[in-house]
């Protein structure tokens, strides 16, 4: 593979491209690495929206649990598991 990239580059200098053929390289491989740092920033803002987004989640549901005390003063009321009192 390098022997064939190398052939390509001797074949542009001889033909007097070189340079173009350079400018032509650096941009495909700027142009590749700017993809790849744009792909990585949004797929970390990505990331850290989904933690965030589930963290408020589970606060929210967290903060919706009820907790079933009896009320030993109201003789109708139930029992946790359903039961009344004395019963």
């Amino acid at each position: 593979m390098i022997t064939f990239i190398l052939i390509l580059l001797l074949l542009a200098a001889i033909f007097g491209v070189l340079g173009a053929v350079l400018k032509a390289a650096l941009v495909i491989a700027l142009s590749i690495a700017l993809a790849v740092a744009f792909l990585a920033v949004g797929g970390y803002y990505y990331l850290r929206h989904r933690v965030r987004e589930f963290r408020r989640d589970l606060e929210a549901q967290q903060s919706r649990v009820v907790i079933d005390i009896p009320n030993e003063a109201d003789p109708g009321a139930r029992h946790p598991r359903g039961e009344l009192p004395g019963a």
